[in-house]
């Protein structure tokens, strides 16, 4: 009998796996894109690491019981950089309420310091959890120096008395704008159910503020 010589098709790859290639390229494209977060990517930033415990961190109560806990590479990336970007602006709140006299602008920094502290203890204890795999997956990136808070920050420093509620207001927008876009990404790409939806949270409360400011500007 002759041989079969007539082309063979490749099967098509379900959409499932290419679709999450290309989520977790979207949100390492946004994490390259920040000033300070450069490097090459890990080169597998999907597979599931278990979490170390099963401890539910205070502040992820809205995350329906039993919500899957795994945390993958991409999802401790976005943890890591939103422990980093957290903390910046816990930076610049502390200081704007040092130096603001609106006080619409003093009742919404000071929400903004409450919501960001409970944030920012659920994502610690939630990397703490995923273990090392999960840490060094996030290690990968430089995220330690993100030159739009320290510009920011150096601004609010530098403002003359009548010019500190507008530039607080332009530098934590520009800020906060960063968050939304990073848990905009982590919803499309994420693994983990309950980073996902804080995630969710995020964006919403950020893109929030942002409007807010804007009215106040």
């Amino acid at each position: 009998m002759a041989a079969d010589l007539r082309p063979r098709t490749r099967a098509a790859e379900p959409a499932g796996p290419r679709l999450r290639r290309a989520s977790a390229a979207a949100l390492l494209g946004v994490v390259l894109a920040l000033p300070g977060c450069g490097g090459p990517p890990a080169a597998d930033p999907s597979p599931p690491v278990p979490p170390a415990t099963a401890s539910v961190p205070p502040g992820a109560a809205s995350v329906p019981a039993g919500a899957d806990a795994t945390v993958s590479g991409i999802d401790a990336l976005f943890l890591a950089m939103m422990v980093a970007h957290t903390e910046q602006t816990l930076e610049i709140v502390r200081l704007g309420l040092d130096r603001v006299t609106d006080s619409r602008i003093r009742t919404l920094i000071a929400a903004v310091r409450a919501t960001e502290t409970d944030e920012l203890a659920t994502m610690r204890e939630w990397l703490r959890d995923a273990g090392p795999a999960a840490a060094a997956a996030a290690a990968r990136h430089d995220h330690s120096a993100h030159s739009d808070a320290a510009a920011g920050l150096a601004r609010l420093r530098a403002a003359a008395p009548a010019d500190t509620d507008r530039v607080l207001l332009d530098v934590l927008s520009r800020h906060q704008r960063t968050a939304a876009d990073l848990a905009r990404a982590q919803v499309t790409a994420g693994t983990s159910e309950r980073v996902r939806e804080l995630a969710r949270r995020v964006e919403r409360s950020r893109t929030a503020e942002i409007e807010l400011m804007g009215q106040m500007g």
